[in-house]
């Protein structure tokens, strides 16, 4: 058996908070209303935020396995739901044929058995023992096209799956499932009505040096303050892709890799693409830009 779900919004943002998940009670309560009333919680928000984080925590702090469905351009049913396993179903039919067995219908149900079905993550996410319901991930749902979405309406009305040689497969009980999307194309309301939606945004300073504090334990407490701050300076420019919690805190670690106790302009030039992944935003920060941004930070918290 699974751990039993939260009872209340406050359990709900303890369980996340067990798991070193800073999020704040809005999350929290539509995460809660999410796995109280059986419904998809839809996630959107700018990559790096911790959308996906979500799902693995909720895995771990309810001991159910995490099946996750990673989109992607060209995604169809046979990777994403199911497929026959053709060369064990034509083995089959040769042994039969040398055996003289020529009854057609009991020839198509032994190919068309449970032993030769492939069981992508759709069907394994219905197909959970009984109570323990899987997590179910959808990450990046944006990253299809809108036919595999439409698809997809049938598993979140009815958790079922109809395979026309096989039969309907029904879940015993419903996974909690998590749809994340980063916004890059709009997904049909038919869809979303389907789920209970939240938008994911940057944290606070305050929360964010919180996260950092736990995913990057390591990091002195005055680099961590001035990393954040200088994030969170950094996501107010007008930069191509602005950096996530994930490359923050990667920051973080990579700067207590090296010994440093606080941020410098060296430092800054000579790590920024820890931070920043597009050369036009790194140009922007190199030089007198980025040391005008550290001076700020620097006064600020003097001042503080």
């Amino acid at each position: 058996m699974s751990t039993p779900m939260p009872a209340s919004i406050d359990e709900t943002l303890s369980m996340l908070n067990s798991q070193d998940y800073v999020a704040d009670r809005a999350l929290a309560t539509v995460l809660f209303l999410s796995l109280k009333m059986g419904r998809p919680l839809f996630l959107e928000g700018e990559a790096g935020v911790g959308k996906t984080e979500i799902a693995k925590v909720l895995s771990k702090a309810l001991d159910r396995p995490l099946i996750r469905l990673q989109c992607y351009e060209g995604l169809d049913i046979s990777s994403a739901v199911y497929e026959w396993n053709y060369p064990a179903q034509m083995l089959e039919i040769r042994m039969s044929e040398a055996a003289g067995i020529s009854d057609r219908d009991r020839l198509e149900h032994d190919i068309f058995a449970d032993r030769y079905l492939i069981r992508r993550p759709v069907l394994e996410a219905l197909s959970g023992e009984p109570g323990r319901p899987p997590v179910f991930l959808i990450d990046e749902l944006d990253r299809t096209d809108e036919a595999f979405e439409a698809f997809l309406l049938e598993v979140l009305s009815d958790f079922q799956v109809t395979i026309p040689e096989y039969g309907t497969i029904k879940a015993a009980e419903r996974p909690a499932v998590i749809i994340t999307t980063n916004r890059t194309r709009e997904i049909h309301d038919a869809l979303k009505r389907r789920c209970l939606y939240h938008w994911v945004d940057y944290p606070s300073a305050e929360r964010e040096l919180d996260i950092v504090s736990r995913k990057a334990p390591d990091a002195n407490r005055q680099l961590s303050e001035e990393i954040v701050r200088f994030v969170q300076k950094l996501r107010q420019m007008e930069l191509f892709k602005v950096p996530g919690v994930a490359e923050t805190i990667d920051w973080a670690t990579a700067l207590t890799e090296l010994d440093k106790i606080a941020l410098d302009p060296a430092t800054i030039s000579d790590t920024i693409g820890v931070l920043l992944k597009y050369q036009d935003d790194i140009a922007r920060l190199q030089g007198s830009e980025g040391k005008r941004i550290l001076d700020d930070v620097k006064a600020e918290l003097a001042s503080a």
